[in-house]
Protein backbone atom coordinates (compact mmCIF):
# COMPACT_ATOMS: atom_id res chain seq x y z
CA UNK A 1 0.00 0.00 0.00
CA UNK A 2 1.24 3.38 -1.12
CA UNK A 3 -0.98 5.64 0.84
CA UNK A 4 0.19 7.01 4.14
CA UNK A 5 -3.44 5.89 5.56
CA UNK A 6 -4.05 2.82 4.34
CA UNK A 7 -0.69 2.26 6.16
CA UNK A 8 -1.93 3.80 9.45
CA UNK A 9 -4.68 1.49 9.42
CA UNK A 10 -2.96 -1.41 9.18
CA UNK A 11 -0.86 -0.38 12.03
CA UNK A 12 -3.66 0.19 14.06
CA UNK A 13 -5.26 -2.99 13.14
CA UNK A 14 -2.04 -4.77 14.17
CA UNK A 15 -2.18 -2.97 17.48
CA UNK A 16 -5.75 -3.87 18.43
CA UNK A 17 -4.79 -7.41 17.51
CA UNK A 18 -2.54 -7.76 19.92
CA UNK A 19 -4.57 -5.74 22.91
CA UNK A 20 -6.67 -8.80 22.03
CA UNK A 21 -9.58 -6.29 21.28
CA UNK A 22 -9.79 -6.89 17.62
CA UNK A 23 -11.98 -9.02 15.58
CA UNK A 24 -9.52 -11.58 13.67
CA UNK A 25 -9.27 -10.32 10.51
CA UNK A 26 -7.72 -11.00 7.41
CA UNK A 27 -4.79 -9.18 5.92
CA UNK A 28 -6.75 -8.51 2.29
CA UNK A 29 -4.59 -7.46 -0.39
CA UNK A 30 -4.92 -4.39 -2.58
CA UNK A 31 -5.08 -4.86 -6.05
CA UNK A 32 -2.74 -2.51 -7.17
CA UNK A 33 -0.15 -3.60 -4.37
CA UNK A 34 2.96 -5.68 -5.72
CA UNK A 35 4.02 -9.17 -4.56
CA UNK A 36 7.07 -7.23 -3.22
CA UNK A 37 5.03 -4.53 -1.31
CA UNK A 38 2.45 -7.25 0.08
CA UNK A 39 5.74 -9.06 1.57
CA UNK A 40 7.31 -5.57 2.77
CA UNK A 41 4.36 -4.92 4.42
CA UNK A 42 3.79 -8.61 5.69
CA UNK A 43 7.34 -8.46 7.27
CA UNK A 44 6.44 -5.37 8.91
CA UNK A 45 3.17 -6.24 10.31
CA UNK A 46 5.07 -9.79 11.59
CA UNK A 47 7.72 -7.77 12.90
CA UNK A 48 5.37 -5.27 14.98
CA UNK A 49 3.65 -8.25 16.03
CA UNK A 50 6.49 -9.97 17.43
CA UNK A 51 8.22 -7.12 19.22
CA UNK A 52 4.54 -6.58 21.27
CA UNK A 53 4.00 -9.33 21.39
CA UNK A 54 7.56 -10.90 23.28
CA UNK A 55 8.02 -7.26 24.99
CA UNK A 56 7.68 -9.44 28.43
CA UNK A 57 9.63 -12.33 29.06
CA UNK A 58 7.81 -15.56 29.31
CA UNK A 59 5.42 -15.79 32.72
CA UNK A 60 2.46 -17.96 31.87
CA UNK A 61 -1.34 -17.59 32.03
CA UNK A 62 -2.72 -17.17 35.60
CA UNK A 63 -5.00 -16.04 37.15
CA UNK A 64 -5.00 -12.71 39.09
CA UNK A 65 -4.03 -14.83 42.23
CA UNK A 66 -0.94 -15.43 40.64
CA UNK A 67 0.47 -18.38 39.09
CA UNK A 68 0.36 -21.73 41.53
CA UNK A 69 3.82 -23.38 42.67
CA UNK A 70 4.35 -27.15 42.10
CA UNK A 71 1.96 -28.13 39.40
CA UNK A 72 4.48 -29.53 37.20
CA UNK A 73 7.82 -32.48 38.32
CA UNK A 74 10.05 -33.95 36.14
CA UNK A 75 9.28 -37.46 36.61
CA UNK A 76 9.32 -40.71 34.46
CA UNK A 77 5.60 -41.21 32.64
CA UNK A 78 6.78 -44.98 31.41
CA UNK A 79 5.81 -43.80 27.94
CA UNK A 80 8.41 -43.81 25.26
CA UNK A 81 8.84 -41.07 23.54
CA UNK A 82 12.02 -42.71 21.25
CA UNK A 83 9.58 -42.50 17.72
CA UNK A 84 9.30 -39.11 18.27
CA UNK A 85 13.02 -38.96 18.66
CA UNK A 86 14.04 -41.00 16.06
CA UNK A 87 11.42 -39.42 13.44
CA UNK A 88 12.89 -36.00 14.38
CA UNK A 89 16.64 -37.04 13.55
CA UNK A 90 15.53 -38.38 10.14
CA UNK A 91 13.84 -35.36 9.42
CA UNK A 92 16.74 -33.55 10.68
CA UNK A 93 18.97 -35.83 8.45
CA UNK A 94 16.69 -35.45 5.26
CA UNK A 95 17.47 -31.41 4.63
CA UNK A 96 20.46 -29.67 3.72
CA UNK A 97 23.06 -27.77 5.63
CA UNK A 98 21.19 -24.35 4.67
CA UNK A 99 18.04 -26.12 5.56
CA UNK A 100 18.74 -27.21 9.20
CA UNK A 101 20.80 -23.82 9.45
CA UNK A 102 17.42 -21.88 9.10
CA UNK A 103 15.29 -24.78 11.03
CA UNK A 104 17.36 -25.68 14.17
CA UNK A 105 17.29 -23.23 17.26
CA UNK A 106 18.01 -23.34 20.98
CA UNK A 107 15.91 -25.24 22.99
CA UNK A 108 15.61 -21.73 24.96
CA UNK A 109 14.98 -19.43 22.08
CA UNK A 110 11.95 -17.18 22.01
CA UNK A 111 11.23 -18.84 18.64
CA UNK A 112 9.48 -21.20 20.34
CA UNK A 113 6.99 -18.05 20.92
CA UNK A 114 7.09 -16.82 17.58
CA UNK A 115 3.54 -18.13 15.94
CA UNK A 116 0.86 -16.78 14.89
CA UNK A 117 -2.87 -18.17 13.21
CA UNK A 118 -2.80 -15.23 10.82
CA UNK A 119 -1.78 -16.02 7.13
CA UNK A 120 0.64 -13.30 6.74
CA UNK A 121 2.60 -14.24 9.34
CA UNK A 122 6.19 -14.31 8.32
CA UNK A 123 7.29 -17.41 10.01
CA UNK A 124 11.00 -19.57 10.66
CA UNK A 125 12.01 -22.58 9.49
CA UNK A 126 11.56 -24.88 6.46
CA UNK A 127 7.97 -24.86 5.26
CA UNK A 128 6.41 -27.69 3.47
CA UNK A 129 6.49 -25.92 -0.36
CA UNK A 130 10.50 -25.65 -0.19
CA UNK A 131 10.74 -29.47 0.83
CA UNK A 132 11.52 -32.62 -1.64
CA UNK A 133 9.04 -35.40 -1.60
CA UNK A 134 11.33 -37.19 0.61
CA UNK A 135 11.46 -34.38 3.14
CA UNK A 136 7.92 -34.18 3.42
CA UNK A 137 7.44 -37.45 3.73
CA UNK A 138 10.11 -36.82 6.85
CA UNK A 139 7.92 -34.42 7.98
CA UNK A 140 4.65 -35.83 7.92
CA UNK A 141 6.30 -38.89 9.89
CA UNK A 142 7.32 -37.06 13.23
CA UNK A 143 3.79 -35.56 12.85
CA UNK A 144 2.63 -39.13 12.74
CA UNK A 145 5.07 -40.16 15.15
CA UNK A 146 4.14 -37.33 17.78
CA UNK A 147 0.58 -37.61 17.40
CA UNK A 148 -2.49 -40.11 17.70
CA UNK A 149 -4.42 -41.23 14.44
CA UNK A 150 -6.69 -38.32 15.19
CA UNK A 151 -4.59 -35.62 15.96
CA UNK A 152 -3.05 -36.14 12.50
CA UNK A 153 -6.00 -36.54 10.79
CA UNK A 154 -6.94 -33.01 11.94
CA UNK A 155 -3.71 -31.44 11.02
CA UNK A 156 -3.65 -32.79 7.56
CA UNK A 157 -7.50 -31.69 7.31
CA UNK A 158 -6.76 -28.39 8.23
CA UNK A 159 -3.57 -28.15 5.67
CA UNK A 160 -6.11 -29.27 3.33
CA UNK A 161 -8.85 -26.81 4.01
CA UNK A 162 -6.59 -24.27 3.59
CA UNK A 163 -6.57 -25.23 -0.12
CA UNK A 164 -9.98 -24.63 -0.14
CA UNK A 165 -9.44 -21.18 1.17
CA UNK A 166 -7.50 -20.74 -1.60
CA UNK A 167 -10.33 -21.86 -4.20
CA UNK A 168 -12.62 -19.52 -2.37
CA UNK A 169 -10.40 -16.65 -2.75
CA UNK A 170 -10.37 -17.02 -6.88
CA UNK A 171 -7.37 -19.61 -6.72
CA UNK A 172 -4.99 -17.47 -4.42
CA UNK A 173 -2.52 -19.88 -3.77
CA UNK A 174 0.07 -17.65 -2.79
CA UNK A 175 -1.76 -16.71 0.56
CA UNK A 176 -3.58 -20.12 1.19
CA UNK A 177 -2.72 -23.49 0.64
CA UNK A 178 -2.27 -26.80 1.57
CA UNK A 179 1.71 -26.73 1.76
CA UNK A 180 2.04 -23.35 3.19
CA UNK A 181 3.01 -24.49 6.68
CA UNK A 182 6.74 -24.49 8.75
CA UNK A 183 8.34 -26.74 10.66
CA UNK A 184 10.88 -25.58 13.02
CA UNK A 185 13.08 -27.88 15.92
CA UNK A 186 14.05 -26.32 19.33
CA UNK A 187 17.33 -28.04 20.50
CA UNK A 188 18.60 -31.59 19.71
CA UNK A 189 16.59 -34.48 19.67
CA UNK A 190 17.80 -36.44 23.03
CA UNK A 191 16.29 -39.18 25.06
CA UNK A 192 17.78 -36.98 28.19
CA UNK A 193 17.88 -33.41 27.19
CA UNK A 194 15.07 -30.96 26.47
CA UNK A 195 13.93 -30.36 22.42
CA UNK A 196 11.08 -30.25 20.96
CA UNK A 197 9.62 -29.52 17.49
CA UNK A 198 6.78 -26.66 16.57
CA UNK A 199 4.13 -26.73 13.48
CA UNK A 200 3.46 -22.82 12.40
CA UNK A 201 0.80 -21.92 9.83
CA UNK A 202 -1.99 -20.48 9.14
CA UNK A 203 -5.03 -22.05 11.71
CA UNK A 204 -2.73 -24.54 13.03
CA UNK A 205 0.17 -24.28 15.55
CA UNK A 206 1.85 -26.86 17.15
CA UNK A 207 3.86 -26.78 20.21
CA UNK A 208 5.49 -29.86 20.68
CA UNK A 209 8.13 -30.05 24.00
CA UNK A 210 9.97 -33.26 24.87
CA UNK A 211 11.71 -34.21 28.22
CA UNK A 212 12.86 -37.67 28.62
CA UNK A 213 9.65 -39.63 28.48
CA UNK A 214 7.38 -36.72 29.31
CA UNK A 215 5.85 -34.13 26.58
CA UNK A 216 4.00 -31.00 26.62
CA UNK A 217 2.48 -30.11 23.34
CA UNK A 218 1.10 -26.10 24.49
CA UNK A 219 0.14 -23.81 22.80
CA UNK A 220 -1.59 -25.90 20.51
CA UNK A 221 -4.19 -23.82 17.96
CA UNK A 222 -6.52 -25.65 15.50
CA UNK A 223 -9.37 -23.75 13.20
CA UNK A 224 -10.20 -23.44 9.72
CA UNK A 225 -12.56 -20.72 7.46
CA UNK A 226 -14.27 -22.52 6.26
CA UNK A 227 -14.39 -25.46 8.56
CA UNK A 228 -16.13 -27.58 6.08
CA UNK A 229 -15.01 -27.89 2.62
CA UNK A 230 -18.97 -28.12 0.17
CA UNK A 231 -17.11 -28.25 -3.23
CA UNK A 232 -13.60 -28.23 -4.73
CA UNK A 233 -10.05 -30.39 -4.40
CA UNK A 234 -10.63 -31.57 -0.89
CA UNK A 235 -14.58 -31.34 -1.00
CA UNK A 236 -16.43 -33.54 1.82
CA UNK A 237 -13.46 -32.50 4.65
CA UNK A 238 -14.83 -31.53 7.69
CA UNK A 239 -12.98 -30.19 11.12
CA UNK A 240 -14.20 -29.69 14.66
CA UNK A 241 -17.29 -30.97 14.50
CA UNK A 242 -17.12 -33.29 17.66
CA UNK A 243 -15.90 -30.22 19.65
CA UNK A 244 -18.38 -27.73 18.71
CA UNK A 245 -21.57 -30.19 19.08
CA UNK A 246 -20.25 -32.28 22.39
CA UNK A 247 -20.02 -28.41 23.64
CA UNK A 248 -23.24 -27.80 22.95
CA UNK A 249 -24.61 -30.94 24.50
CA UNK A 250 -22.65 -30.30 27.96
CA UNK A 251 -24.37 -27.06 27.94
CA UNK A 252 -27.98 -28.59 27.29
CA UNK A 253 -27.48 -31.16 30.08
CA UNK A 254 -26.87 -28.38 32.68
CA UNK A 255 -30.20 -27.85 34.56
CA UNK A 256 -31.33 -24.27 35.11
CA UNK A 257 -29.67 -23.39 37.85
CA UNK A 258 -26.18 -24.33 36.76
CA UNK A 259 -26.91 -23.11 33.34
CA UNK A 260 -27.18 -19.78 34.87
CA UNK A 261 -23.83 -20.21 36.24
CA UNK A 262 -21.88 -21.30 33.23
CA UNK A 263 -23.28 -18.93 30.80
CA UNK A 264 -21.49 -15.53 31.18
CA UNK A 265 -23.50 -14.01 28.17
CA UNK A 266 -26.12 -15.12 25.68
CA UNK A 267 -25.28 -12.71 23.31
CA UNK A 268 -21.92 -13.42 20.79
CA UNK A 269 -21.36 -10.61 18.43
CA UNK A 270 -18.15 -10.92 18.40
CA UNK A 271 -14.84 -13.07 18.78
CA UNK A 272 -14.32 -14.43 22.31
CA UNK A 273 -10.88 -16.49 22.21
CA UNK A 274 -8.28 -15.16 24.69
CA UNK A 275 -5.23 -17.42 24.37
CA UNK A 276 -4.11 -17.00 20.95
CA UNK A 277 -0.62 -15.59 19.43
CA UNK A 278 1.09 -13.70 21.84
CA UNK A 279 -1.01 -14.07 24.80
CA UNK A 280 1.19 -15.81 26.52
CA UNK A 281 0.73 -13.92 29.86
CA UNK A 282 -2.18 -12.96 30.11
CA UNK A 283 -4.44 -13.27 33.48
CA UNK A 284 -7.96 -15.00 33.58
CA UNK A 285 -9.85 -15.67 36.58
CA UNK A 286 -12.06 -18.37 36.38
CA UNK A 287 -15.71 -18.07 34.98
CA UNK A 288 -18.49 -20.38 34.97
CA UNK A 289 -19.50 -23.41 36.48
CA UNK A 290 -16.84 -25.32 38.56
CA UNK A 291 -17.16 -29.64 37.57
CA UNK A 292 -17.56 -29.79 41.73
CA UNK A 293 -20.74 -28.67 41.36
CA UNK A 294 -21.58 -31.11 38.31
CA UNK A 295 -23.34 -34.11 38.78
CA UNK A 296 -21.60 -37.68 37.95
CA UNK A 297 -22.97 -38.18 34.20
CA UNK A 298 -22.29 -34.67 33.96
CA UNK A 299 -18.60 -34.73 34.79
CA UNK A 300 -17.84 -37.31 32.69
CA UNK A 301 -19.61 -35.55 29.39
CA UNK A 302 -16.89 -32.53 30.95
CA UNK A 303 -13.70 -35.37 30.65
CA UNK A 304 -15.16 -36.65 27.49
CA UNK A 305 -15.08 -32.86 25.91
CA UNK A 306 -11.73 -32.46 27.23
CA UNK A 307 -10.51 -35.79 25.77
CA UNK A 308 -11.89 -34.25 22.36
CA UNK A 309 -8.51 -31.78 22.56
CA UNK A 310 -6.10 -33.86 24.66
CA UNK A 311 -6.31 -37.03 22.16
CA UNK A 312 -4.73 -35.27 19.51
CA UNK A 313 -1.51 -36.25 21.08
CA UNK A 314 -0.20 -39.59 20.31
CA UNK A 315 -2.53 -42.16 22.52
CA UNK A 316 -0.59 -43.20 25.75
CA UNK A 317 0.85 -39.85 26.47
CA UNK A 318 -2.66 -38.59 26.14
CA UNK A 319 -3.36 -40.59 29.01
CA UNK A 320 -0.82 -39.38 31.24
CA UNK A 321 -2.16 -35.81 30.26
CA UNK A 322 -6.18 -36.93 31.09
CA UNK A 323 -4.83 -38.07 34.73
CA UNK A 324 -2.88 -34.63 35.18
CA UNK A 325 -6.76 -32.94 34.29
CA UNK A 326 -8.52 -35.76 36.83
CA UNK A 327 -6.43 -34.43 39.47
CA UNK A 328 -7.84 -31.00 39.01
CA UNK A 329 -11.49 -32.03 38.26
CA UNK A 330 -12.97 -30.19 41.00
CA UNK A 331 -11.16 -26.82 40.26
CA UNK A 332 -12.43 -27.18 36.71
CA UNK A 333 -14.48 -24.63 35.13
CA UNK A 334 -16.80 -24.64 32.30
CA UNK A 335 -18.42 -21.32 30.84
CA UNK A 336 -20.41 -20.26 27.82
CA UNK A 337 -21.20 -17.31 25.89
CA UNK A 338 -23.97 -17.23 23.51
CA UNK A 339 -26.92 -19.02 21.81
CA UNK A 340 -27.44 -23.08 22.68
CA UNK A 341 -29.83 -23.68 19.93
CA UNK A 342 -29.32 -26.14 17.59
CA UNK A 343 -27.76 -23.92 14.94
CA UNK A 344 -26.65 -21.50 17.51
CA UNK A 345 -23.10 -19.55 17.43
CA UNK A 346 -20.76 -19.78 20.90
CA UNK A 347 -17.63 -19.78 22.62
CA UNK A 348 -17.02 -22.13 25.65
CA UNK A 349 -13.90 -22.32 27.86
CA UNK A 350 -12.72 -25.21 29.91
CA UNK A 351 -10.12 -24.07 32.49
CA UNK A 352 -8.63 -25.07 35.77
CA UNK A 353 -4.81 -25.04 37.20
CA UNK A 354 -3.49 -27.49 34.24
CA UNK A 355 -5.77 -26.88 31.25
CA UNK A 356 -7.24 -24.03 29.33
CA UNK A 357 -9.48 -25.03 26.56
CA UNK A 358 -11.00 -22.31 24.01
CA UNK A 359 -13.29 -22.64 21.59
CA UNK A 360 -14.74 -20.23 19.57
CA UNK A 361 -17.23 -19.19 16.54
CA UNK A 362 -15.54 -16.69 14.15
CA UNK A 363 -16.32 -13.74 12.60
CA UNK A 364 -15.86 -13.58 8.29
CA UNK A 365 -11.89 -12.82 7.98
CA UNK A 366 -10.62 -14.49 4.80
CA UNK A 367 -14.29 -14.84 3.59
CA UNK A 368 -16.38 -11.82 4.36
CA UNK A 369 -16.16 -11.10 0.19
CA UNK A 370 -18.71 -14.19 0.29
CA UNK A 371 -20.53 -14.16 3.76
CA UNK A 372 -22.85 -10.87 4.07
CA UNK A 373 -22.85 -10.91 7.87
CA UNK A 374 -20.64 -9.54 9.96
CA UNK A 375 -21.33 -12.24 12.92
CA UNK A 376 -19.71 -15.30 14.27
CA UNK A 377 -20.63 -18.27 11.89
CA UNK A 378 -20.40 -22.13 11.93
CA UNK A 379 -17.87 -22.37 8.90
CA UNK A 380 -15.01 -20.13 10.91
CA UNK A 381 -13.91 -21.92 13.99
CA UNK A 382 -10.39 -20.94 16.71
CA UNK A 383 -9.92 -23.65 19.11
CA UNK A 384 -6.94 -23.24 21.24
CA UNK A 385 -5.44 -25.75 24.24
CA UNK A 386 -2.69 -23.86 26.51
CA UNK A 387 -1.11 -25.21 29.72
CA UNK A 388 -1.75 -22.32 32.47
CA UNK A 389 0.93 -21.60 35.34
CA UNK A 390 3.89 -21.59 33.37
CA UNK A 391 3.74 -24.49 31.39
CA UNK A 392 3.44 -23.84 27.69
CA UNK A 393 5.91 -24.79 25.43
CA UNK A 394 7.25 -27.02 28.85
CA UNK A 395 8.95 -23.73 30.18
CA UNK A 396 7.92 -24.98 34.00
CA UNK A 397 9.78 -28.49 33.20
CA UNK A 398 12.87 -26.63 31.28
CA UNK A 399 13.34 -24.28 34.38
CA UNK A 400 13.27 -27.33 36.67
CA UNK A 401 15.57 -29.25 34.89
CA UNK A 402 18.26 -25.97 34.15
CA UNK A 403 18.40 -25.85 38.44
CA UNK A 404 19.10 -29.15 38.43
CA UNK A 405 21.81 -29.19 35.42
CA UNK A 406 22.93 -25.87 35.23
CA UNK A 407 23.53 -25.03 30.91
CA UNK A 408 26.24 -22.55 30.16
CA UNK A 409 23.98 -20.59 28.31
CA UNK A 410 20.79 -20.69 29.41
CA UNK A 411 18.59 -18.08 29.93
Amino acid sequence: MKQKSLRASWAILVVLFLAGTAARYGAAVEPQQSAAERRERFRTMSRQAEERGLAEPYKGITTSAGAVPNLFAIRSTGVTTEPVRAAAEAFLAALSAEQRVKTVFAVDDPEWRKWMNQHFYVRQGTGFLEMSDAQRDAALALLRASLSAKGLKLSRDIMRLNHTLGELNNDNFDEYGEWLYWITVMGQPSATEPWGWQLDGHHLIINYFVLGDQVVMTPLFVGSEPVIADAGKFKGTAILQDEQNKGLALIRALSDEQRAKAVLEVSKTGNNNLGEAFRDNFVLDYAGIRAAELTAPQREQLLDLIWEYVRNLRDAHARVRMDEVRAHLDNTWFAWIGDTSDSGVFYYRIHSPVILIEFDHQRPANLRHRIASPYPNRQHIHAVVRTPNGNDYGKDLLRQHYQRHPHPHNH
